[in-house]
């Protein structure tokens, strides 16, 4: 028999929020199973995203919560109701899940504000730029991965081409614009396109100069996403081993705290553009 495919980060996230919901209300599983007319075992396998669950239930179960937030339980019924095999399916047991959780919670912003050290915003990336990356990555992807992770790439900075794209902060430490991946000629390609995409309307370029000082979290690459209703907010982190999304209420808030300081110590977007282009004439 075929193993189930493992739940992605977006169907974990909707049964944590209904196991939330629960647990506001006091109600045990033993408890919530016996008011919703189920077994233990399903309630259980539906908060931990191991099955599926249906727009309808999630309404009937919200409502038998007693849940007073009518658009938090619009924004669940929504999730629930999404039936998309997005384009990061065709990776999955070629890149690690990571990577595709990433791109689908992209796909689903409302809104994204990222914080980048030591890389231009994936996003935002050029080609060139993506193949000096993984071609410095250890140990050495083989071709075939390389071309896959390039590829996979590349797909993602589609979402700020659809029709309803996601409004995008960048804030970029002086340190990534400096950094030359690939030689002089890709940084000065990647600059360059650093100052095209900043003029998108959807998207602000803020840069962090050295001079700005520390920070908190200096060292750490985040990128905060904003769901439809800040609930379902959720922070994404890579750290040393993989890709860490981060959900409960008090790193939400953290993080928002720590986005709000960095971007005061950022260059507005005027001067960032005027800073970069300096760079980009050093190159």
């Amino acid at each position: 028999m075929p193993s189930r495919k493992a739940p992605t980060v977006r169907q974990r996230r909707l049964g944590a929020e209904l196991r939330k919901m629960r647990e506001r209300t006091g109600l045990s599983l033993t408890d919530a199973a016996k008011m919703l007319g189920t077994d233990r075992t399903t309630v259980s396998n539906i908060e931990s995203g191991r099955f599926g669950v249906s727009a309808e239930r999630v309404r009937t179960w919200s409502e038998s919560y007693g849940c007073p937030d009518g658009p938090y339980m619009d924004a669940l019924v929504g999730m629930a109701t999404e039936r998309v095999n997005g384009w990061w399916e065709e990776y999955r047991g070629d890149l690690n899940s990571g990577a595709l959780d990433l791109a689908e919670l992209e796909h689903h912003a409302v809104g994204i504000r990222s914080v980048q050290i030591m890389h231009i915003p994936g996003l935002l990336q050029t080609e060139e730029y993506v193949r000096a990356l993984f071609a410095g990555s250890v140990p050495t992807p083989s071709p075939v991965r390389q071309r896959r992770q390039l590829s996979h790439r590349l797909k993602r900075r589609d979402v700020l081409d659809r029709a309803d794209p996601p409004a995008c902060t960048f804030l970029i430490h002086e340190a990534a614009l400096r950094m030359s991946y690939g030689g002089a000629e890709v940084t000065r390609h990647q600059l360059d396109h650093l100052l095209k995409e900043s003029e998108r309307e959807n998207v602000t370029v803020r840069a962090i100069p050295f001079a700005a000082g520390g920070f908190p979290k200096a060292s750490v690459a985040a990128q905060y996403v904003y769901g439809r209703v800040p609930q379902l907010d959720t922070v994404h982190t890579d750290t040393a081993s993989g890709a860490e999304f981060l959900d409960a209420e008090t790193p939400l808030a953290n993080w928002r705290a720590i986005m709000d300081r960095t971007e005061e110590l950022s260059l507005d977007p005027e001067g960032s553009r005027d800073f970069i282009c300096g760079i980009a004439k050093q190159v």
